[in-house]
């Protein structure tokens, strides 16, 4: 049975609840600048498992670890030279970083669904890193979302998870998308997931990128089917049917909901999942069409979600 916990506004004396919650093996849906997250403390194996199960979260999917500080990853994981020069460079920020999972880590290995690799990132949230900071413990947070579906990046949007203990309101997701993943266990560092850190923006920092290989999933972010609305999707719609909602990009005339008219990716970014949420109303509409979006910068980002959304398994 559904369990959604009443939205608190993110103030001192909530954070400080919160994290009473989470030291008592308790689910906390936090703001961060990416979407909201579904936390609990990563080194406490059953509160862990709670995240799995109020999601409907396949086992084998990796989840990732939020720090207050750069510096609680000696405690980890065994940190390298492109991890201190990213860390440096985009942390705090939306940036996942993968490496090598120290044997003396406390995470919980569920946390890392079994391998000897862990996921970290960094947060650029006020209530985010207070929470962190408030708990002293990392924290395993996934999207605040049932498995598959479309993340949150509002308070109202956290919905359909079988047990949450608390919501904190931080306002609106400012990148409204989630994090960049790049894998540093490899010889040559790789992106997982695309985000708003480019790859542009990464090879600036630390050089050539490697390809990202095949079968060990080590990141969130890599079902093919994933991110999706209720109703079908349809990409690079030049036009909509009559039945459908249509998701413009750029000037577009009759579009129900428009990403950008003015083209801006970043702001594109911001909408994607709000918007997404707004249009899927299968009282209104039979399916949503979306216009073409730009495969370049912070498009390739967008399309990697849509391109999930569309997928049906």
């Amino acid at each position: 049975m559904s369990r959604i916990a009443t939205v608190h506004p993110a103030t001192p004396a909530n954070i400080a609840t919160a994290a009473h919650i989470l030291r008592y093996g308790g689910l906390v849906a936090l703001p961060t600048e990416t979407v909201y997250g579904l936390g609990a403390d990563a080194t406490q194996g059953e509160a862990v498992a709670r995240i799995y199960e109020s999601k409907g979260r396949p086992a084998f999917n990796p989840l990732i670890v939020h720090v207050a500080d750069a510096a609680w990853v000696d405690d980890l994981a065994e940190t390298n030279t492109h991890f201190h020069a990213l860390a440096r460079a985009f942390w705090p920020g939306p940036l996942t970083l993968i490496l090598k999972r120290k044997d003396t880590c406390p995470v919980s290995k569920l946390v890392c669904a079994g391998l000897d690799s862990i996921a970290l990132r960094m947060p650029n949230h006020p209530v985010a890193l207070d929470l962190l900071r408030a708990l002293g413990s990392p924290l395993a947070a996934p999207s605040a979302n049932a498995s598959g579906m479309l993340s949150p990046t509002r308070a109202e949007h956290v919905t359909g998870l079988t047990r949450v203990d608390m919501v904190l309101d931080g306002g609106p997701c400012r990148e409204g998308l989630e994090s960049t993943v790049v894998d540093l266990t490899s010889e040559r560092p790789a992106i997982l997931r695309p985000g708003p850190v480019t790859s542009a923006m990464l090879t600036a920092v630390i050089g050539q990128l490697g390809v990202a290989g095949s079968g060990v999933m080590k990141s969130p972010g890599q079902l093919a089917s994933h991110y999706a609305p209720r109703l079908p999707l349809r990409m690079n719609a030049t036009r909509p049917e009559k039945t459908e909602a249509w998701l413009g990009f750029g000037p577009s005339d009759g579009a129900t909901l428009n990403l950008s008219a003015t083209g801006d990716l970043v702001e594109a970014a911001a909408h994607l999942f709000d918007y997404l949420y707004q249009l899927d109303d299968p009282e209104r509409f039979a399916a949503i069409a979306v216009a073409p979006v730009p495969e370049e910068g912070l498009g390739a980002a967008i399309n990697d979600r849509l391109r999930r959304a569309a997928t049906r398994v």
